[in-house]
């Protein structure tokens, strides 16, 4: 596509899609147009010119003038119809869709082999931090150890709020909502399944495994209280909602919880919409990245990236699948937490290897001990609202 101006076929003009039309239009240098654009209500009002429009996804898909779809829509299914479509078209593709990414890995992976076209998800990941070319260009080897960080900018803005500012949870959600942080139905962020399938994505770019994101254990911030909050004030710390990926003893293992943060860890001063990111290896310790994780010229920016990445033929060389030597899926990992309940029956302590610490008062229960990670991910005692789960740095 090199010395060439692109032409652009974009699914989707909510958030993200209106961020990619900004940063492009501000944007020099860049060859690349946006001939059509598909959504679904072509009575919605629009702040760019209607012509642009179409409700007929084929105007895209078969249009041979097209060089790259771009896929921005919310809907799982169909962005993987869409998205496999192209690709068996022979259009390169780039898209934000993390669900749909982290869902269909296999497929989408063997899909760009049989069809030798690009797709690139940059924006899927981290918003503006590039983390999966830095994984998929630096870190090229296998000597890589971690990926762990804050991968969600709503509920870290909602953290923040709640830690900086002393807003309750409810009134730090609504301002995120209100700002484009949050979806009108926060589950996916406030649960921990966005971050989840980031870092299933992550996990494949940094170690070659393939995994389904019901494997990964996901507990997010809204089972989280005033005790909780006073907790960590009281040992200096905060809390973050981190995505985890490790390799250890030839296996790795991932999870997606909400954590105790000391003040000497790098991502204690990430604030707000923004993401942070660690990176341990075996040669250079740690290195981190910190970006915006949330709103749409963040995330349009990241497109936009990829987009120009393409004009360059880049495309993901997953050279980690290549070397045959992943390391295997485990959850059978000890985990250091703080668990708090109401009452005795409404918890397992007996899932513990050993209890360090315990406290009990009329209103709360909390211990601090040591659980096997598959234990957790068993634990239907984890459901209920009076209980809270938070991990504690070693």
């Amino acid at each position: 596509m090199e010395q060439k101006t692109i032409n652009l076929g974009i699914f989707g003009f909510g958030c993200v899609g209106q961020g990619l039309y900004e940063v492009l239009n501000r944007t020099k240098g860049i060859n690349a147009r946006i001939k059509k654009i598909c959504i679904k209500d072509p009575n919605k009002p629009r702040p760019i010119d209607m012509s642009y429009f179409t409700t007929d996804a084929n105007e895209i898909l078969n249009d041979p003038t097209i060089d790259v779809v771009v896929e921005l829509i919310n809907e799982t299914e169909a962005a993987f119809e869409i998205v496999s479509t192209a690709l068996r078209n022979g259009k390169a593709v780039v898209s934000a869709s993390k669900r749909m990414i982290a869902e269909n890995l296999p497929a989408l992976y063997q899909l760009q082999v049989e069809n030798k076209v690009p797709f690139l998800y940059e924006a899927s990941s981290c918003a503006s931090i590039p983390i999966i070319r830095n994984l998929e260009e630096y870190y090229d080897n296998d000597l890589l150890n971690a990926v762990e960080g804050i991968c969600n900018g709503s509920t870290n803005y909602i953290l923040t709020k709640i830690f900086e500012e002393h807003l309750s949870f409810e009134t730090a959600l609504q301002q995120a909502q209100d700002l484009g942080f949050a979806e009108t139905d926060p589950t996916l962020d406030v649960e921990g399944y966005d971050p989840k399938f980031k870092i299933v994505i992550l996990l494949l770019h940094a170690f070659g495994t393939f995994v389904k994101p019901e494997e990964v254990f996901n507990f997010g911030i809204n089972h989280l209280n005033d005790f909780d909050i006073n907790f960590a004030r009281q040992r200096n710390c905060t809390i973050k909602l981190i995505a985890n990926c490790r390799r250890q003893n030839g296996s790795v293992n991932a999870y997606v919880l909400p954590h105790l943060i000391r003040e000497h860890n790098l991502l204690y001063d990430v604030y707000n919409e923004y993401n942070g990111v660690l990176l341990e290896s075996a040669f250079t310790d740690k290195q981190f990245f910190v970006g915006k994780g949330a709103g749409g010229t963040a995330t349009g920016s990241a497109v936009l990236s990829d987009i120009s990445a393409l004009l360059y033929n880049y495309r993901y060389e997953y050279k980690k699948i290549k070397q045959q030597n992943q390391p295997s899926f485990t959850n059978d990992v000890q985990l250091k937490v703080y668990l708090r309940f109401k009452s005795p029956d409404q918890v397992d302590l007996a899932s513990f290897y050993n209890i360090s610490e315990k406290y009990e008062s009329p209103e709360c229960r909390y211990v601090v001990g040591t659980i096997n990670l598959q234990k957790l991910k068993e634990a239907k005692w984890l459901k209920n609202k009076d209980v809270n789960l938070l991990v504690l740095e070693n």
